[in-house]
């Protein structure tokens, strides 16, 4: 299991050094910004890729929060499809893994499938450079991928395109669908989970909020976490709090449960 943490993005390489991690994940810019990818890496894009690679790190670059290619809003969804693109092209030149984004909304007036039908044209517009996550979401009644349906129609709308699955764990549990069993679930609508975000969740089931927490101080036992982390069989970045403390005891505890 290749495992690490969400970091600051000034210096992955150390970040995962000191968590003794195989990989980080980072943002590449302000996450609640419109302003385009900054590569801060000293050396730039292409010595951080140079680096990265020799230090056996691997990159994932997470999306701005912001972007949401599934509105029908015109003022949101065309800058969101340019900064899509702007942080494809980024994460290429850095040789990232993969770019996560998260699976935006509708407004509760609108026909959702207005929402699937505009994630399918930006996949289809895109130059997909470097490969896209989809991940699960933890809100919002109209979300394209908090519910386990949502994700069935998305999957349909953007069918026989390489897109990759993130799998949240909080999101899932505050989206209200059931760990047990939801890698099976999920593969059997997707055909694939990519990557897991190992997280707990500091609010109950269903709460619809997005939370992190810890995972032995949240709302889902931490062993079923584990399980979920073990039958997906893919590598996993823990997004929770307390630094590199916090993180490198959860990857701890993954490490001797879920392998």
């Amino acid at each position: 299991m290749r495992i690490g943490a969400h970091v600051e993005q000034a210096d992955p390489i150390a970040e995962a050094r000191i968590r003794e991690a195989d990989l980080s994940q980072f943002f590449l810019g302000d996450p609640q910004g419109y302003e385009g990818p900054v590569i801060a890496y000293q050396g730039g894009a292409s010595k951080l890729r140079a680096d990265a690679k020799a230090a056996g790190i691997d990159l994932y670059v997470h999306a701005p929060y912001l972007i949401n290619v599934a509105t029908a809003n015109n003022r949101i969804r065309i800058p969101s499809r340019k900064l899509l693109q702007q942080h494809i092209d980024a994460a290429a030149e850095i040789g990232a893994k993969a770019l996560i984004v998260h699976a935006g909304h509708v407004l509760k007036k609108d026909d959702a499938q207005i929402g699937f039908d505009n994630w399918r044209k930006a996949i289809e517009r895109v130059d997909m450079r470097c490969p896209v996550f989809i991940e699960n979401t933890a809100g919002g009644d109209n979300a394209m991928a908090r519910r386990l349906e949502a994700i069935a129609r998305l999957w349909d709308a953007i069918g026989g395109h390489d897109v990759g699955f993130v799998l949240d764990t909080c999101h899932a549990h505050a989206g209200g669908e059931d760990l047990h069993g939801i890698v099976g679930r999920l593969k059997a609508i997707t055909g694939r989970i990519d990557l897991v975000h190992a997280n707990n969740s500091r609010d109950p089931f269903d709460s619809g909020r997005d939370r992190h927490a810890n995972l032995a101080d949240g709302e889902i036992d931490p062993e079923l976490i584990a399980a979920v982390v073990a039958e997906a069989g893919t590598p996993v970045v823990v997004e929770t709090p307390g630094g590199a403390d916090g993180h490198t005891a959860d990857m701890g505890y993954l490490i001797k449960h879920a392998t």
